[in-house]
């Protein structure tokens, strides 16, 4: 019988912008939590602090950040709201965040989400050994037809993104033809709502027992397409100027 998923969140001491990011998870994670097949789920912000990717919020104004930051600038919806494309995912703002700031200053993404969590997870891998260890790098956003957010994953890390079960049999011996399941989105969800959004402090969350394959080089073509073979694409493409 398989193990059950658990997904511990760790509270912290309070993060400092430019302090030593494997120093600070170490020193908060006890060495006997660690083992071959665990995936670190990690803020993004406190990635984006330990990357100095912070922007003092009276050098520009927030849309002009939003402009600059944004992959694909979508412009003003309605509500107040300004949609984005960035970092392969539909975001209002670009990502960029004023919670949790401890000056009110702009926190921005991640240069390079996924440079980011392979940086994390080698250094990781060479203070605790560990072979098979998979990363994920986490944020929340809202959705369509829905009130609130929920986590999704930015970027990942040492192990496959999805499960492919296509061909599988459905309840009436059907193969499916379409079926994929997005294991890191829905891990990366998991966690975020044990993390919690305020003032918890849990940045980061150990998750055990997740149905994954590990691997050394994880393939971000495996989860994200680009806005032109997205299915959604026709309800936004108008938006791109």
């Amino acid at each position: 019988m398989k193990k059950p998923l658990t997904i511990n969140p760790v509270q912290t001491s309070l993060y400092r912008q430019g302090e030593d990011l494997i120093d600070f998870i170490l020193k908060n994670i006890s060495k006997d939590e660690w083992q071959e097949e665990v995936v670190l789920a990690i803020t993004s912000k406190i990635v984006s602090l330990a990357e100095g990717r912070v922007v003092p919020a009276d050098s520009i104004s927030k849309k002009e950040l939003m402009q600059k930051e944004a992959d694909i600038f979508l412009g003003e919806i309605g509500h107040g709201v300004t949609l984005t494309v960035k970092s392969h995912l539909l975001l209002a703002g670009a990502g960029i965040d004023e919670s949790n700031s401890e000056d009110g200053d702009y926190i921005l993404y991640p240069l390079n989400p996924f440079k980011s969590a392979e940086v994390i997870r080698s250094g990781l891998q060479a203070r605790t050994g560990l072979k098979n260890l998979g990363v994920i790098l986490t944020d929340s956003k809202t959705g369509p037809l829905r009130l609130g957010v929920t986590g999704v994953a930015i970027s990942f890390a040492g192990f496959a993104p999805l499960k492919n079960m296509i061909g599988e049999k459905d309840l009436f011996g059907r193969p499916l033809k379409m079926t994929k399941i997005n294991l890191v989105d829905s891990l990366a969800s998991a966690a975020v709502l044990m993390m919690g959004e305020a003032a918890e402090r849990r940045p980061l969350a150990l998750i055990k027992n997740a149905p994954l394959e590990y691997c050394d080089h994880a393939q971000k073509s495996d989860l994200l397409v680009s806005p032109e073979e997205d299915m959604y694409f026709p309800l936004y493409q108008h938006l791109i100027k």
